[in-house]
């Protein structure tokens, strides 16, 4: 990127970035740690027109937590009372977040987390 005058770099932090919550710690921590690390870079590198920043998405049906999501209704019903939208993302809204942060609108963007969590991180 350096070469070629610059680019875009996404990380996938998630929402759990900026809260905690029970149970999840050791997530929690990593989750942190890339939103630090995408800060820390975007400061070290945009002086080579590279940007970087991060996607913190909220909950969003996946493999990962599918079991949790449709057999344990006590997790279930504790997420869905976080989100103040009181609806899962979707992947599609996901994608667009990075979308924006690839595209030249996004140009002036570096060192943040756009998260996308139905209004998780609001509180």
């Amino acid at each position: 990127m350096k070469e070629n005058g610059g680019g875009k770099i996404i990380n996938i932090a998630s929402i759990m970035g900026a809260v905690g919550d029970v149970s999840i710690s050791p997530y929690v921590a990593s989750k942190g740690g890339v939103v630090q690390l995408t800060k820390a870079l975007a400061l070290e590198w945009a002086r080579f027109n590279i940007c970087v920043n991060a996607v913190g998405p909220g909950y969003v049906k996946t493999d990962m937590n599918r079991d949790t999501l449709e057999n344990n209704e006590k997790a279930f019903n504790h997420i869905m009372k976080k989100i103040p939208l009181r609806r899962l993302g979707l992947e599609t809204e996901i994608a667009a977040a990075v979308r924006y942060l690839c595209s030249d609108e996004a140009s002036y963007v570096t060192g943040q987390t756009l998260y996308v969590d139905g209004g998780w991180t609001a509180e």
